[in-house]
């Protein structure tokens, strides 16, 4: 069967735009969580965020996509614009119905989509951007991304709240499988405006602390919920074969991947993330013993720590295998953090080296990391979590060497 190789990163991330300066301030343990700025906050409970700063929409796309975008589609199309370079690819050897987009989304365009409704209620229905059609909806960066680079193959969108990241890629990796010899894929939210932010708070689960450093505590005693965050990742995933015969650089493959469901609340039955753990694993044909990093989705809820904490510790043992959270740095990113936990995998196995997680005290028996480690292993393994029971594990590899 095909491999799923990933050959391009296009990051953007609150402490770092462009996988190079995101992955330099990770390794820094610099943390971008602080006071959002995008708008007025002082009414609101929780009034911490993970900005992007540094981003200009107007120094990477054309002029005529800015007034048709939201925010977290200027993110996704620079970061697919950036994927598609770092890969080297020539399209002149590549047909576009060969070329797929796969990408995940949980928010849509919440900015885009608040003005347009402000307009309509204000000024009525003539003042409403025609652009509103599809500049709101969930599936428009996988859309605009195809456009942009007229790729007309296998096109899809994932909505799994943070899991929806993982699933995207391993979209992405079936349909290389299917034949695509590329896929550009990934995820990217940006829900931080006043309705976006009102909404995020009525779910209950964000931090209403004000000081940036103890608000994000994940598999902390002291953990009181989560920041939101902005950006993500958008990946360039090829055919194994198709990649070393044109020689592209090879960060890694996508070597395994399991999805479950939890069953509802209060039935009593227990949670599945095990579940999808074992199975990525046995996917990706490799042991506990071989994964020398877990990249946690790490929610900064007590019950829901607890319980990643006692998947990891029952597959691995206490203190088994080091653990991390970058996010920490950046807030949850909803669909855009699986992906770009994904690409911090990847420049981890690059590199060898384990990113760190910041402010937190660890507990629950875990070997969580909280300074730059060094990775022996040539094996990651990411996990994510969203609202409603989705669990995702997906099983990272290092470029095989060739014989």
């Amino acid at each position: 069967m095909s491999t799923a190789v990933v050959t391009g990163l296009g990051v953007v991330a609150p402490n770092g735009v462009g996988a190079g300066d995101y992955w330099a301030a990770t390794l820094r343990g610099r943390s971008a969580i602080g006071r959002i700025d995008l708008f007025d906050v002082e009414d609101y409970p929780s009034r911490l965020g993970g900005v992007v700063t540094g981003f200009d929409a107007g120094n990477h796309l054309p002029s005529r996509l800015l007034p048709q975008t939201d925010r977290m589609t200027r993110f996704a199309l620079a970061a697919a614009d950036w994927a598609v370079a770092d890969a080297g690819i020539d399209r002149s050897a590549l047909a576009a119905t060969d070329l797929g987009v796969s990408t995940a989304s949980a928010s849509g365009g919440f900015a885009f989509g608040q003005k347009e409704l402000e307009h309509l209620c204000a000024d009525g229905p003539s003042h409403v951007s025609v652009y509103q059609s599809f500049a709101w909806f969930y599936a428009v960066n996988s859309g605009q991304i195809s456009i942009r680079h007229d790729m007309r193959g296998p096109i899809g969108v994932l909505v799994a709240d943070q899991a929806g990241g993982l699933d995207a890629i391993a979209h992405a990796r079936r349909s290389v499988r299917k034949g695509a010899p590329l896929v550009l894929t990934g995820g990217m939210d940006s829900a931080l405006s006043p309705y976006g932010l009102a909404a995020l708070i009525s779910s209950g689960m964000l931090s209403t602390a004000d000081d940036p450093h103890h608000a994000y505590l994940p598999f902390d005693r002291r953990a009181n919920g989560h920041v939101p965050g902005e950006g993500g990742a958008i990946l360039t995933v090829e055919d194994g074969d198709c990649a070393r015969e044109r020689g592209a650089h090879v960060y890694g493959e996508i070597a395994g991947y399991a999805a479950t469901f939890d069953p509802s609340p209060g039935s009593g039955r227990p949670g599945n993330l095990g579940r999808a753990v074992r199975a990525a694993l046995a996917d990706a044909g490799v042991g506990p013993d071989e994964v020398g990093v877990v990249f946690a989705d790490a929610a900064g809820d007590a019950d829901a720590d607890r319980a990643e904490a006692e998947v990891i510790v029952d597959l691995f043992g206490p203190r088994g295998v080091p653990v991390t959270a970058p996010k920490t740095m950046t807030g949850r990113l909803y669909s855009g953090a699986g992906p770009l936990d994904v690409a911090t995998a990847l420049l981890a196995l690059r590199d060898k080296v384990i990113p760190p997680t910041v402010n937190v005290v660890a507990d629950y028996a875990l070997d969580l990391v909280e300074a730059p480690r060094q990775l022996t292993a040539s094996v990651a393994l990411v996990l994510a979590r969203g609202r409603q029971g989705f669990n995702s594990a997906l099983v990272v590899r290092a470029p095989r060497k060739e014989s």
